[in-house]
């Protein structure tokens, strides 16, 4: 490697193949944990940030370094290249797993390293059978026809990493090249629709109309990229939530019943330790009572540890969206959702096959709204709130449909004017001052104040 290369290299940051270090220290745990991994480089002369102070080897150093290595358990041997001012480490990915070094084992997560007990790793690596699908090669992925450059541009802006490099050096960097071609990670992050090769990748999201899973109130799959769907089930989600408005002095603000940070931790975590081998999909589904998110694969440890350690059953996974700024910490999700959410989440794990996380609803008081006022709703595209359940009466049947979306576009904003009535609804001004006059003449809805700057009030 060339100090060009090696600057590139130092330019994506630290991850899950790569090591950045001051000086000599702890360099048996991070040696150790990219064996256990899947190899990678361990670069001296450089400080956590990327800034380069530089590191002279001398024999001394190196004697060091192999006596480490010699050390573990079992033996094990790395390469070390003098580049310039820096010193670069090679760790290869080791045969013969799991290692240990003084009496420990550790395991690369992300861009850190974590101990672990040599049953837990074995464990580990048995059911994982050393394959990981995130690193297979994809061939059936080819860049002509199915790579994205745009969703890789953002992606780049987003982790704060130089666009200026070649585009394969930076796929290289970020291991999403495997033998060459780009592997499933890659796929799932920047091809243009990831069903074309992975069905199963599709997110589904249900909303249902009581407690069980008979009448589909409203549904969507989303089969775009990685990312692309992640959102898009967080916005489904929230969309077909209660929302309390809470007034802060002048202005309204909009709390959803469950906070977008829990929806997007849980959802994030279905994506990224699901057992992609597996035929099942990660489905999100919205009842009266709770929300239902499962993702296939169970845990990778005993189920007493879960909470307190982590294993990343797609660790180029976790490491993507750990640079993207998406988890705070690897493994630390359950925690800070246990602490949102108190007694209102249940996490439920079927041996090797499912996980589940059951959100509990807050239902006391509330009335179901029926199909035919969400249905109306969304011709509208009027989001569902809280507030739908006391406006919900008999005298809806009495009113014709027109007159039933001005009265919701009403409902949702009382300041709402004509015209904007007539752009939401495709119809004639005129048309839309006949049905108001109608709603007026029936005593639903009166005006208060002048034509400008007034509002419309529903009468009860």
């Amino acid at each position: 490697m060339n100090k060009k290369e090696l600057l590139e290299l130092i330019r994506t940051g630290e991850g899950y193949t790569l090591e950045f270090k001051e000086r000599i220290n702890n360099l048996g745990k991070e040696i150790c944990a990219f064996a256990n991994a899947s190899g990678g480089k361990i670069i001296l002369g450089v400080r956590d940030n990327g800034e380069i102070v530089g590191f002279k080897l001398t024999n001394s150093n190196k004697s060091r370094i192999n006596d480490i290595t010699r050390n573990m358990d079992p033996s094990f041997q790395v390469n070390i290249e003098q580049v310039s001012d820096l010193v670069v480490i090679y760790v290869p990915e080791g045969k013969e797993k799991p290692y240990f070094v003084n009496g420990h084992c550790y395991l690369r997560q992300s861009a850190n390293s974590q101990q672990l007990t040599r049953d837990e790793i074995r464990s580990f690596f048995q059911k994982e059978n050393l394959v990981r699908f995130d690193r297979k090669a994809n061939l059936d992925f080819g860049f002509e026809n199915d790579f994205d450059n745009m969703k890789l541009k953002h992606f780049l802006i987003k982790a704060k990493i130089n666009d200026l490099l070649p585009t394969m050096h930076i796929l290289e960097n970020l291991n999403l090249l495997t033998d060459g071609k780009m592997n499933n990670a890659g796929v799932l992050f920047f091809a243009h629709r990831i069903s074309k090769f992975f069905y199963n990748a599709i997110i589904g999201c249900v909303l249902y109309e009581g407690t069980k899973r008979v009448n589909i109130l409203d549904k969507a799959e989303f089969d775009a990229d990685f990312i692309s769907n992640l959102n898009n089930a967080i916005l489904f989600a929230l969309r077909n939530l209660r929302v309390k408005y809470i007034i802060k002095k002048l202005e309204r603000e909009e709390k959803p019943e469950i906070p977008e940070e829990v929806l997007r931790e849980l959802i994030l975590n279905a994506m990224v330790h699901r057992d992609y081998f597996s035929e099942g999909r990660v489905l999100i589904e919205i009842f009266h009572d709770r929300v239902e998110i499962s993702n296939p694969g169970g845990l990778l440890f005993d189920k007493k540890y879960f909470g307190k350690k982590s294993l990343a059953r797609n660790p180029i996974l976790v490491d993507l969206v750990h640079r993207l700024g998406l988890v705070e910490k690897v493994g630390s999700g359950v925690n800070r959702v246990k602490e949102i959410l108190k007694e209102n989440v249940n996490f439920e794990i079927e041996d090797d096959e499912w996980f589940r996380v059951v959100i509990k609803r807050k239902t006391k008081g509330l009335k179901e709204v029926p199909k035919e006022l969400r249905d109306l709703l969304k011709e509208v595209s009027v989001e569902w709130s809280e507030k739908w359940s006391d406006k919900w009466s008999e005298k809806w049947s009495e009113l014709t449909k027109r007159e039933q979306q001005i009265l919701v576009l009403i409902i949702d904003n009382p300041k709402i004017s004509r015209a904007k009535i007539s752009e939401r609804l495709g119809i004639n001004p005129s048309a839309v001052q006949k049905h108001l006059q109608k709603l007026k003449d029936k005593k639903i809805i009166k005006r208060v104040g002048p034509d400008k700057g007034g509002r419309w009030e529903v009468m009860e």
